[in-house]
């Protein structure tokens, strides 16, 4: 060891000394970080990787040695042959990146262990190559145990080298192997230059001197380029993986369409607000926000200007967010905002510029709609105990908001939560209703206006429920729709109304509402057919309603069911008509056999005139179609005589009698006219 110590201290320049040590440090660095660079990819990648790894790994190596070389001071002239110098270089770079591969390989066990000697075994090749390069006027002698321990060093800190960088168990792992591939070159270097004892000749000038010291530094620096360019790539790289890692954090973060904060990055916020709100003394009003009619728009215009809806909404609810506000988008139509406040004035501030920029009139290019949307209001600490809690509450508050035609606000009430309970208690129980005969049909009278005689009945679903009783449709029916049983319900109404019509005596018209999903299912024209085979109910006594929405829902398809279902001769209703944006491309695109005009129209028809203006429309767009036109919800006289005045084929309503099971009707009666 002294002997070693002793070869570096007095026949070692010092400059070139430092100069070499400073190579083989910044290089085991550059080439250890490109190791780990090549062990994470994959392919053709990752064979990129190892070239420079080769490259970094020998230059490293061989600029140590021939620098360390030049600082030997063998008081001698000395010449290095140019082809086993170039050889020592090529060796250097070609063992050094085989080993790193067998290193990186992962198989076998003892993987980073061989590997890593193979590169301790290639840098020992290098540097005796190099020596036997190495020409000097003067007599030589080798010390054969510091020749074979230079060897023994060069592997045994390479495979520790190895060991270290790939057995990842400690954060100062990278540390470590950095240390033993710089002490497998610097050891192996100056045991052998230990185990070399020359003799001078003749005596090295002061002008060869200059020579070498020139040559040291030009190689130093050449070498010094090659790690800067391989540590260049890896700086790029990582700087580019890093940018890919923002942008897909920002993706896993965003919405994509709007830009807006998406579900995980609100819950996290909200999370954050909540933990402050517990520490400080403000509360957070969470706000589930949802579109009105956004399918609609989205089917009738195309999926384009729903896109455009969307962000111009989003704009608009984020144009002037003030501090401790946040808009996200959940999904779809969905979107969702948190108010930290203390005083209501300011929840209050926030929810009527909420409520305005969704209500604003909205400019899609081909058409201009108001959208419109039900807000939903919980807030914590009041209406929740934590987040998750607090979402479910908001969201009950916003479907509730839906459910209410006039007041689109709605603050979370603990009523909610009965009322969520008892609606998926239904959820449950409605599949077994139908087996277990809970479901009744109602059916009420429709009159022509001109002479009072029955021009049909509508069929209404009721619902007794064994413990709750009596159920409204207006609860039960978007249960059903939602859990997908509208299906099989809406083929046990068309069954028992058609068993039932077909029993009369007199031959009545019915009318059966078809739901969207119903019309949507490629079995209802044969489902049609085969119940009026099983039925024997003529065709023509059918009448079957579908309302705007479940036609716009898939246009194409629903007019190609629909002109199926006229060919077996049934007739075709259009329901609730002018209540969504398509009314009149509706009316244009089918030949129906009768309109329906929404109840809404006429409950207030003797006393707004626009309700007036809209139904004397509606009627003479029908005469001029010469397609029947039915009001739904008639219940005054003044309302029948305005309609009747008006020119109303076909009325329907209260007035004229409730709904009611057949029998109670007298349908099963040759005198039923008389009885309705």
């Amino acid at each position: 060891m002294m002997t070693v110590l002793n070869c570096i201290a007095t026949q070692h320049d010092a400059w070139l000394t430092t100069l070499a040590a400073l190579i083989c440090l910044v290089g085991s660095a550059i080439t250890l970080n490109l190791v780990r660079k090549a062990a994470r990819c994959h392919g053709f990648v990752r064979y990129g990787w190892h070239f420079l790894v080769a490259i970094a790994s020998g230059s490293a190596a061989w600029c140590t040695h021939f620098v360390a070389m030049l600082a030997y001071e063998p008081s001698a002239p000395v010449v290095l042959l140019p082809d086993l110098t170039i050889l020592s270089l090529a060796i250097a770079v070609v063992g050094t990146g085989i080993g790193f591969v067998v290193m990186t390989g992962g198989f076998p066990r003892f993987a980073p262990v061989i590997g890593g000697a193979m590169v301790g075994a290639s840098i020992a090749t290098m540097h005796y190559i190099g020596m036997l390069a190495y020409r000097v006027d003067g007599l030589i002698e080798w010390n054969m145990d510091y020749f074979y321990a230079s060897i023994v060093f060069a592997v045994l800190f390479g495979s520790l080298s190895g060991q270290f960088l790939m057995r990842r168990r400690y954060p100062t792992s990278y540390r470590l192997a950095v240390l033993a591939f710089t002490a497998a070159v610097v050891s192996l270097h100056f045991t052998g230059m230990a185990a070399l004892t020359v003799t001078p000749m003749n005596y090295l000038q002061e002008a060869e001197l200059a020579d070498k010291f020139t040559l040291a530094t030009s190689v130093g620096g050449v070498g010094l380029i090659v790690l800067g360019t391989a540590l260049a790539s890896y700086l790029i790289d990582s700087h580019v993986q890093s940018s890919n890692l923002r942008q897909l954090q920002h993706i896993a973060r965003h919405d994509s369409l709007t830009g807006l904060p998406n579900r995980t990055q609100f819950v996290e916020r909200l999370s954050r607000e909540k933990v402050s709100a517990d520490n400080g003394d403000h509360r957070i009003a969470l706000i589930g926000i949802d579109l009105d009619r956004f399918k609609e728009v989205n089917d009738l215009y195309g999926h384009a200007a729903g896109d455009r809806l969307l962000c111009e909404i989003s704009a608009r609810m984020t144009e002037h967010l003030e501090s401790g506000e946040l808009i996200g988008r959940f999904g779809g139509d969905e979107f969702a905002a948190l108010k930290t406040f203390q005083d209501e004035d300011d929840l209050r501030s926030f929810v009527s510029r909420l409520n305005i920029a969704l209500s604003d009139l909205v400019d899609l290019g081909n058409a201009v709609v108001r959208p419109g949307a039900s807000l939903g209001i919980a807030i914590y600490p009041t209406d929740a105990e934590d987040v998750e809690k607090l979402l479910s509450n908001a969201d009950m508050a916003m479907y509730r908001a839906k459910q209410n035609i006039e007041n689109k606000i709605c603050y979370y009430e603990s009523s909610m939560d009965e009322a969520a309970r008892k609606r998926a208690a239904l959820a449950r129980d409605i599949w077994t209703a139908i087996d277990e005969n809970q479901f009744f049909l109602n059916f009420q009278v429709q009159r022509s206006i001109k002479d009072g005689g029955i021009s049909g009945y509508e069929v209404l679903l009721r619902w007794r429920h064994p413990v709750q009783g009596l159920v409204p449709p207006t609860l039960f029916i978007p249960i059903a729709e939602e859990s997908g049983v509208i299906t099989q319900l809406g083929e046990w109404v068309l069954r028992a109304a058609c068993k039932e019509a077909a029993s009369w005596p007199v031959s009545r018209r019915i009318a059966v509402n078809i739901s969207p999903l119903q019309l949507s299912h490629t079995g209802l024209v044969d489902t049609v057919q085969n119940i009026l085979n099983e039925t024997g109910l003529p065709a023509k006594l059918l009448e079957l309603e579908v309302t705007e929405g479940a036609i716009i829902r898939d246009k194409a398809r629903a007019l190609h069911i629909l002109r199926e279902l006229k060919a077996l001769g049934v007739s075709i209703a259009i329901d609730d008509f002018g209540t969504g944006y398509s009314s009149l491309a509706t009316l244009r695109s089918f030949p129906f056999d009768k309109i329906k005009l929404d109840r809404s129209f006429v409950t207030d028809l003797d006393q707004n005139v626009q309700s007036k203006a809209f139904v004397r429309a509606i009627l003479a767009l029908g005469h001029s179609l010469d397609i029947p036109v039915l009001a739904e919800g008639v219940e005054t006289q003044t309302q029948m005589d305005i309609l009747q005045e008006e020119g109303c084929n076909q009325v329907q309503g209260f007035l004229l009698g409730r709904p009611a099971p057949a029998i109670h009707l007298g349908l099963d009666k040759k005198g039923e006219a008389q009885a309705a």
